[in-house]
């Protein structure tokens, strides 16, 4: 009897060491990603240490790497495209082989999600105990769509000040404080640009002008929230041929006019321009904070020589306090998938909102509001001067389509008004004919 019972035992045992060696062998769910935000392995490819990470890419990177060396039952594949990726991303659709988790600007969800192309988060956030109520009221807009979430909210994003201090310094525009002197309406920002290059020689602001269409519909956004025009009353129309809109075409192109700006830099010129010293205030956005202020830091950079401040766009007009902002998100696509890789994709999206502070070191503003409050994020440098973004940003309606789309137009017409090509009421009234028609034919 007992022979027969330790022949049996010892059977359960060894079947059940081979089941555990079986699981613990098993194949991970394997998740593919698509991103945006640039390419740089060779600095960050193998690195598991965030705090070590500096910049979008360098932190985007080392946080995936991360998450693959903390959850080996998962393993997520990347593929990088060009900013912003959608013209792949659409291909992908059509032959049905859209990659898991994607990198979505909330501006752009509604083009995917009213075709029913992305799946609903709000079931899987809750799988993982991710409830709404932690995420900024900023966040909670851009995702929702028809009352659920269609991607995760990982940062809130905006154009801003980026502002040579030694330079301003040079030209008197500095307070007592020390803070930058900012204007207050249209009048007092050409006087202090024309004093600005009359004392240093250099032109006041270090624009992107050239291959361009993002940074004229952005200006132009903001600009028109401060006048309280409701230029998007009617989601699939826009009114634009206004006074409203034509006061912030005349304003940028009498910059232009008076050479108070870079003319033929595109993006990457631009900021190699600013960082050179010159110009005084480059108009870029948060992303860029992270890498400015570590320049600043940099000995014999010409940020160093007397400091970098960053600041949001100034209220130029009498109307809303508000500015154009946006946000990035991580969207899934709506495709059949097994429990185990919606568990897996669970996962991965509960790891950037834990993660949300190591995000919000590129410049961003955190999604998540014990972040936003804590003191680790208000310690980060310039955040007491541009965290005020998470109030005065503000999107486009979110049920306004193709805004990509529209982006291109406006800042073709905005662009061809501004540098002289085009008379400023033909091409807002060529913007509007042109945006109406797209949106009519969704």
């Amino acid at each position: 009897m007992q022979s027969t019972f330790l022949r049996y035992a010892r059977a359960a045992i060894s079947g059940l060491a081979l089941m555990t060696a079986s699981s613990a062998l098993a194949d991970p769910v394997e998740l593919t990603v698509q991103r945006f935000f640039g390419a740089c392995e060779a600095d960050f490819g193998e690195n598991t240490d965030v705090a070590k990470a500096v910049g979008e890419c360098g932190i985007i990177t080392s946080l995936i790497n991360k998450f693959n060396a903390d959850n080996p039952d998962v393993h997520v594949t990347v593929t990088t495209v060009e900013w912003p990726g959608y013209e792949q991303l659409n291909a992908q659709f059509s032959a049905g082989d859209a990659p898991d988790i994607v990198t979505i600007h909330e501006s752009a969800l509604s083009d995917y999600q009213s075709k029913g192309l992305l799946q609903p988060l709000d079931d899987i956030l809750a799988s993982v105990g991710v409830s709404k109520d932690v995420f900024t009221d900023a966040a909670v807009k851009g995702v929702t769509k028809d009352g659920k979430f269609y991607g995760l909210p990982i940062d809130t994003w905006t154009m801003l000040y980026h502002i040579n201090m030694d330079l301003f310094k040079q030209a008197g525009l500095v307070n007592a404080d020390g803070t930058p002197m900012m204007p207050k309406s249209p009048e007092e920002l050409f006087a202090q640009a024309e004093q600005f290059k009359a004392k240093t020689g250099k032109p006041y602001f270090v624009q992107n002008l050239a291959n361009e269409t993002a940074l004229y519909m952005r200006n132009f956004y903001t600009y028109l929230f401060q006048q309280d025009s409701d230029f998007f009353a009617d989601p699939k129309s826009i009114k634009i041929n206004t006074p409203e809109a034509k006061k912030v075409v005349e304003m940028y192109k009498a910059i232009f006019d008076k050479d108070l700006t870079t003319k033929d830099l595109d993006y990457g010129a631009a900021i190699n321009a600013f960082l050179q010293g010159e110009g005084g205030v480059q108009l870029n956005g948060t992303w860029v904070v992270g890498d400015y202020d570590l320049a600043s830091k940099t000995e014999g950079t010409a940020l160093n020589k007397g400091g970098y401040a960053v600041y949001p766009y100034p209220q130029l007009f009498g109307g809303a306090k508000a500015q154009f902002a946006d946000g990035h998100s991580w969207a899934v696509s709506a495709k059949e998938r097994t429990p185990e890789q919606t568990a897996a994709i669970a996962k991965f999206l509960k790891f950037f909102v834990d993660n949300d502070f190591e995000w919000s070191r590129t410049g961003h503003l955190p999604t998540i509001k014990s972040v936003i409050a804590s003191d680790a994020f208000k310690a980060l440098p310039h955040r007491d001067t541009i965290s005020v973004v998470a109030e005065l940003g503000r999107p486009l309606p979110s049920d306004v389509q193709r805004q990509f789309a529209l982006q291109d137009i406006l800042g073709e017409e905005l662009g061809a008004a501004i540098t002289g090509q085009k008379e400023i009421d033909a091409a807002l009234t060529d913007a509007e004919a042109r945006v109406n028609e797209l949106l009519a034919n969704l």
